[in-house]
């Protein structure tokens, strides 16, 4: 039986190569996943074992609001100068240098742009010198104030070169240096991990990097020979006590290599997602392939039964197949899994990181485990019912000239109702309900209803598909195309289910995001009254800022009504980590607005006053005149009274602090401006004058209020967009099933192709026939994605509409093209089986048995 089962596999494998190709497209998915992110997490590894390289112990003050790499960026308590002189005192301490090392020093390039940064921080640091790992390559290091040095990635990719003036952001404004001298890192780099740095004087770092002179964001600790970093490294900790953060050198590259494997798996299980979702169609693909096959060989397995083969042997015969080919897939999609994990770490080197230096590709042992375990598993799994039908064929099959019979839709319809219930009600209360685990139940929500509908699939598809023919059958070929499609529902349904799921996904995400846009913009026109704004595109990890010296001077403009700029920082009230904005003048920030309070009144916020929206308020019990406690990314903390109260969408923000706090925050310039123009003043007659205040900050712009809100929104089709190009693959996968069941199709009427030739039908003619059979079937999976697509859209749109999501949109455009891009796709899927049938030997189909 396992030979007669070897050589029926050997004598069909062209028939099962597409079903094959399926699996290797998501194991390559699955693979690649792992082989990126291990090949990056010891690219990062190497990085920072790098940096810390010359760092036996650092130490640094206890961050004042400790963020994650998720929550934001890390802002350095400065850590006075005292410490470094008393960390020398430390017996074992061979030197101890005081760092200034920043995020923010942003570099404007000879074309008048901020050099930005896809990832990589923009470092302001301090120049100490060269030592074992900086290496000056042309000119030498800053020693007056308006004197920098930059690595050789700054200088290459802003064209500069040792003497030019160059333009710098910081925490203050524009500034100009001089630039005298390019470095480089041992091993011939040009950076470490695509990292910008700029290297001032220490003062000068210390003043536009932190804020103020005598501070330091850390302190590098050279051990004397015959002292461990460990033991230096608690001698140092007893020595300092409470309030600081001491390290050895191989536990801070440890901690940060952490950091980045943990931004790196997020990425890593983003395209194992979408490899689920690939191998989730994969299964029609293979389910649909098998049963055909298995219709195929009814003659063929009824005669071993007739000659003694169990049912066991007839299912373990299938199965075989069905492992076997799960094991040629593994491996080829392995193989392409370390190729495309090779390809996106480069892709990922070059542009994200920056330039970042790439480990040796590797493949983990969990990329060869999971890609043998997924390919075999969903090949065995989407096989086990054909096998089961294989196992009902009776003996006397093998003595008539007929396949299979299909069997009543009844219980397969009861079934799929049954599923699509339960999948939907687990999609409500994930959505609705507060029961807990909402993410699991949406998701399992989600792949129920896709199931569900699947199974129905074949009940939709005899009305649907006969519709769909009827728009073809003003041709002969057109109505035998349209019966050939409409003449065996399961098959098509499971061919029209592939195509259903990624187009459905893409739909679903289409309505979400075409909903925020629409929502967004709706709510920017009813509660923001300002008509110019200033803001920038970010473009690093930091928001662009500006001179606060602008608000001012477009408040002097004539015809300006109220101008106010915001600040924003991530903040402890109470204890508890907030995001809070900051404002000049809270006046002028509601005028803007057109808010009004709701408790107290909206004028200009003393020094120890705040404004707080009233769900917040009510969240944390406050109320006029109660007191808050606010620990910013900088100095000590202060308590402040609450002075106002607003509605949550009056004023942008659910805290708002006085000017005076900025001067505290990570960031201390402003990041928006707004500015309202007096009643019947044109836009056109102020909106110039603004830009020219901006016109020494490169990172922002001014704009009129509708251009700011579409560029605000921007980022929704972005989001489209990539998930678009990630689903492509399952939609790729769905046209394969759509070849493949032609395909094989064409092999199982190969008598009736025959016959057809024979009584007149044209070669031409024949392949219009089989060309109408892949639209209609193409059509049809499209047409039942986007209509689930927009019903699950709709239910998570309407599932938002308390966080702030209100207008529905459905995406009517994007629909239409995805139902004419499944139509091309049927066109396109049906060239190779059109050909082959067209190419049939008349005689020889007549008599093919």
């Amino acid at each position: 039986m396992l030979r007669a089962t070897l050589k029926s596999l050997l004598a069909r494998k062209l028939r099962l190569i597409l079903s094959g190709l399926a699996v290797v497209l998501g194991v390559m998915f699955v693979s690649g996943a792992f082989v990126v992110t291990d090949t990056l997490s010891r690219s990062f590894d190497m990085v920072f074992a790098s940096a810390y390289s010359t760092t036996d112990v650092g130490v640094a003050a206890v961050p004042k609001v400790e963020v994650s790499e998720f929550e934001g960026e890390q802002v350095a308590a400065p850590l006075p100068a005292a410490v470094v002189e008393k960390i020398k005192t430390v017996s074992g301490v061979r030197s101890a240098t005081g760092l200034v090392e920043s995020d923010g020093a942003r570099v404007i390039g000879s074309d008048g742009k901020v050099l930005t940064s896809t990832g990589p921080p923009r470092l302001g640091v301090s120049w100490t010198g060269e030592d074992e790992l900086v290496r000056l390559r042309e000119g030498r290091g800053p020693s007056a104030p308006d004197e920098i040095a930059v690595n050789a990635t700054v200088a290459e990719a802003a064209g500069l070169k040792v003497g030019d003036r160059v333009g710098v952001l910081t925490l203050e404004p524009k500034k100009d240096f001089t630039l005298v001298g390019i470095v480089g890192y041992s091993g011939d780099r040009d950076s470490l991990g695509g990292v910008q740095q700029v290297a001032f004087t220490e003062a000068t770092a210390q003043q536009l990097m932190l804020g103020r002179t005598g501070v330091y964001s850390s302190v590098r600790v050279e051990a004397a020979g015959d002292v461990t970093p460990e033991v230096l490294r608690d001698r140092i900790g007893a020595a300092l006590g409470a309030g600081y953060v001491v390290k050895t050198g191989d536990q801070l590259a440890d901690e940060s290599s952490a950091a980045m494997r943990e931004g790196l798996s997020f990425f890593g299980q983003l395209l194992l997602g979408f490899a689920g979702v690939a191998l989730f169609v994969g299964v029609f693909l293979i389910l649909n392939t098998f049963s055909i096959i298995v219709a195929q060989r009814t003659r063929e397995l009824a005669l071993m039964r007739a000659m003694g083969a169990s049912r066991r042997q007839v299912i373990t015969s299938v199965l075989i197949e069905a492992v076997v080919i799960g094991l040629v897939a593994a491996v080829l999609g392995l193989a392409a899994g370390v190729g495309i994990g090779a390809g996106l770490a480069y892709l990922f080197g070059s542009f994200a990181g920056g330039g970042l230096e790439l480990a040796p590709l590797g493949v983990p042992a969990a990329a060869v485990i999971s890609s043998f375990v997924v390919g075999v598993l969903v090949t065995v799994v989407a096989a086990v019912l054909p096998a089961l039908r294989a196992s009902r064929i009776a003996p006397v099959a093998a003595m008539q000239d007929v396949a299979m019979p299909d069997r009543p839709l009844t219980k397969i319809s009861v079934a799929g109702g049954a599923v699509t219930a339960v999948g939907a009600a687990a999609l409500g209360l994930g959505l609705y309900g507060d029961v807990g685990n909402e993410l699991w139940l949406i998701l399992g929500g989600v792949l129920g209803s896709f199931v569900g509908i699947a199974l129905l699939t074949p009940l939709i598809s005899r009305p649907v598909v006969a519709l769909l023919g009827r728009l073809f059958s003003w041709s002969v070929p057109g109505r035998l195309g349209r019966l050939n499609s409409g003449r065996n529902p399961r098959r098509t349904a499971i061919t029209a289910a592939a195509l259903m799921v990624g187009i459905a996904l893409v739909t679903g995400v289409t309505v979400i995001m075409d909903s925020a846009k629409s929502s967004l913009k709706a709510e920017a026109a009813r509660v923001l009254k300002a008509q110019i704004m200033i803001s920038g595109d970010q473009n690093g990890p930091r928001p662009p800022t500006f001179d606060p010296a602008v608000v001012d001077r477009a408040a002097q403009i004539p015809g300006v009504r109220a101008a106010a700029g915001v600040w924003n920082d991530q903040v402890l009230v109470d204890g508890a980590k907030e995001w809070v904005n900051a404002t000049d003048d809270l006046a002028a920030l509601a005028e803007t607005y057109g808010a009004s309070a709701t408790g107290g009144t909206l004028t200009t916020l003393r020094d120890d006053q705040i404004a707080v929206s009233v769900p917040e308020a009510t969240e944390h019990g406050w109320h006029i005149g109660s007191r808050v406690k606010v620990q910013t990314s900088r100095g000590e903390p202060r308590t402040y009274t609450v002075a106002a109260t607003y509605a949550d969408d009056a004023l942008p923000g659910w805290i708002i602090l006085p000017a005076a706090a900025t001067k505290d925050f990570g960031i201390p310039q402003p990041v928006l401006g707004f500015v309202r123009l007096d009643d019947g003043v044109p836009v056109s007659a102020v909106l110039p004058q603004v830009k020219a205040l901006v016109a020494d900050s490169p990172e922002v712009s001014a704009t009129d209020a509708a251009t700011f809100v579409d560029q605000q929104a921007q980022i929704f089709d972005v989001l489209i967009t990539m998930i678009q190009i990630l689903l492509a693959m399952a939609i790729l996968i769905a046209v394969l099933g759509v070849i493949n069941t032609l395909a094989l199709s064409v092999l199982e009427r190969t008598r009736e192709l025959g016959l057809l030739r024979a009584v007149g039908l044209g070669r031409a003619q024949t392949m219009r026939m089989v060309t109408v059979e892949a639209v209609v079937i193409s059509v049809f999976g499209a047409l039942l994605g986007v209509t689930v697509g927009a019903g699950l859209g709709t239910a998570v749109t309407k599932a938002l509409e308390s966080d702030g999501i209100t207008e529905l949109v459905l995406p009517w455009g994007r629909m239409g093209t995805y139902l004419l891009l499944a139509a091309f796709v049927g066109v396109v899927a049906a060239v190779l089986p059109a050909i082959r049938a067209a190419r049939l030997n008349v005689l020889g189909a007549i008599a093919h048995d």
